[in-house]
């Protein structure tokens, strides 16, 4: 668990707390929320997790940010919407776990700290030619090409290092001059889901010019980038995605010390242009999967 220094009350202005109790943007108490969460970009997608679950306790609502807590196979699980990019991220995860590991009544930080288990149920574009559409991938690391991790004082690893280093050096390779940061996700959770291909998901602060798509304006890729980047490989992991939000999963809940994951069904294969033609079949298979795993996983 990352240590805290900070004794004194946080300040209305920094942890923001409605009069219902709540936390500003997911409208959540501390009691509303399991201690594993799966996240999923689109709200109507909650419904869509949820619908699996034995029983369904609360249920809450605020902007785009939709909770369901219930129970499935005796365990207590949320499922949460984030909305699309690592900017909300950064209000999910922080959010969360000031629901767990700060005290409301005394805006102090809690002497014994509750570490979730986060598990991102995406959807993601493929960079490997041998993933077929409509498949399931997990990620063992993440790459960030946004900029959020840079405004956290972060401890990094050698790995994560390494990482960094070694793709800027690749993407060089390839025509692009890139600053990225690399986060690892749960060694622990990844062993639960071995049963679907682990690789590197590339994480992009947008859907056009950051995934290289040209409409009217021209995105800073050369065109043999996103055809060159799957053979990128790091302690035997290859680039197997890309979207736009795991990377600040993985770099946020290891800086607060949670447990991270994420599961992505791949809609589309970059190198041989094909697109699900049942995407809604596609999630719905890669939801039925990951929770039959949580049902009868005993890490949960």
């Amino acid at each position: 668990m990352t240590k805290f220094r900070r004794m004194k009350p946080i300040p209305a202005s920094e942890l923001v707390i409605n009069a219902d109790g709540s936390v500003y943007h997911l409208n959540l108490r501390p009691e509303q929320i399991a201690h594993t969460v799966f996240l999923v970009g689109d709200p109507g997608r909650v419904p869509r997790v949820s619908r699996h679950f034995d029983s369904i306790e609360h249920q809450v609502q605020r902007r785009e940010f939709v909770t369901h807590t219930g129970t499935l196979a005796g365990k207590r699980l949320s499922v949460l919407s984030t909305g699309i990019g690592t900017d909300n991220i950064d209000i999910v995860l922080n959010e969360l776990d000031a629901l767990v590991n700060i005290d409301f009544e005394t805006r102090t930080i809690k002497e014994q700290l509750t570490s979730l288990k986060l598990i991102r149920l995406g959807t993601s574009g493929c960079l490997a030619a041998d993933i077929p559409v409509g498949s399931i991938v997990v990620s063992a690391y993440g790459i960030g090409l946004d900029n959020l991790a840079s405004y956290y004082q972060r401890t990094v690893s050698d790995d994560e290092k390494n990482m960094e280093k070694e793709f800027e050096e690749f993407a060089r390779s390839v025509g692009v001059d890139l600053r990225v940061y690399a986060a690892r996700g749960s060694e622990q959770l990844l062993k639960v889901f071995n049963a679907h291909r682990a690789g590197i998901t590339l994480t992009c602060p947008g859907f056009y010019g950051p995934q290289g798509r040209n409409l009217r304006l021209r995105s800073i890729y050369k065109p043999r980038f996103f055809d060159e980047v799957g053979k990128f490989n790091h302690s035997g992991f290859g680039i197997t995605n890309f979207e736009m939000e795991t990377s600040a999963i993985f770099a946020l809940a290891g800086m607060l010390g949670h447990q991270a994951l994420s599961c992505n069904a791949i809609l589309a294969n970059r190198l041989r242009k094909e697109f699900a033609e049942d995407p809604a079949a596609v999630v719905n298979n890669l939801i039925e999967k990951i929770l039959e795993t949580v049902a009868a996983s005993e890490e949960f």
